[in-house]
């Protein structure tokens, strides 16, 4: 039997989670499962091998970043689908995979489809029903539905500027058209250049529904890491740098190193967090470095 959807995640130290992401997964026909060992500490390659034998446990012995780990799962995928999936997620209910499959199949402009996010901690609220477009200079923008409870108020789907990260189906065809992810983000900001990688490429990028994903959430780097803060901030500038021009993209060097940076400083030196004002400093040092 051919291969029609490949679910990739990728490992990082964290067994626990993708042990229970793999074993919240309903059986799918032609559904293959591929993990990325992204360079623990220990081969968890080996032990989700040992325990789930119809998984494809791959290992890295460096951490490669999300991108980078992503790519090594691409290249080992045999799906004309790829369903990429953070491993700190789990399937409760409303899974129909099909249905963002059926999607893609709508349209040959449609390149990639992200299902409804949820919390999986309290009441669930939602965390991403699609995106608004980034603002012209200070590159922000909100997800739709955050933080609310979920009354059916986006049980509508529609395109989306952006994909979200945890949860993202793609067609082969539009990965081969528009590229890897960009493996020079290492954590943070590669969706969204990968998402305008797709745009370039041709292709729109949807919201739907039909299938919700439960997601715990920064169970890595925590919410208010120093990495969490040095890639924020280096990755922010490296994103205006890849796709923005002219003006554009001088005002928004001139809004993030000019405004935000040193506002983030002061207000974390105020809480006595030093060591998120040092990584601040780090990450545009890093990136005018680059």
């Amino acid at each position: 039997m051919s291969t029609i959807l490949s679910i990739i995640t990728v490992n990082y130290n964290g067994l626990a989670n993708t042990c229970e992401m793999i074993d919240s997964l309903p059986p799918y026909e032609g559904m293959e499962v591929i993990v990325v060992d992204n360079g623990s500490i220990v081969n968890e390659a080996e032990v989700i091998s040992a325990r789930y034998p119809h998984v494809k446990a791959i290992r890295s012995e460096q951490n490669l970043g999300f991108a980078g780990g992503n790519n090594i799962g691409i290249k080992a995928a045999t799906g004309q689908y790829l369903f990429f999936i953070n491993n700190d997620t789990v399937v409760r209910d409303n899974w129909h995979i099909d249905q963002l499959i059926h999607r893609l199949e709508s349209s040959e402009k449609i390149g990639m489809v992200c299902p409804k996010i949820r919390f999986a901690w309290g009441s669930s609220p939602i965390q991403f029903a699609g995106y608004t477009p980034l603002s012209a200079i200070t590159m922000r923008n909100h997800a739709i539905g955050f933080g609310e409870e979920d009354n059916g108020q986006c049980d509508t789907p529609h395109p989306s500027p952006y994909a979200h990260g945890a949860a993202m189906m793609a067609k082969r065809e539009a990965i081969d058209k528009a590229g890897l992810m960009p493996e020079c983000f290492f954590l943070y900001y590669e969706e969204l250049d990968w998402s305008m990688m797709f745009t370039r490429a041709g292709y729109d990028i949807w919201y739907d529904p039909c299938c919700t994903i439960y997601h715990k959430e920064s169970k890595s780097t925590g919410q208010a890491s120093p990495l969490k803060t040095f890639y924020t901030t280096r990755n922010r500038l490296l994103f205006v740098k890849r796709n923005m021009s002219g003006m554009r993209k001088c005002l928004s060097y001139l809004y993030l190193m000019g405004i935000v940076a040193p506002k983030d400083m002061l207000l974390y030196t105020m809480k006595g967090r030093f060591d998120l004002t040092k990584a601040t400093v780090r990450g545009i040092t890093n990136f005018l470095k680059g």
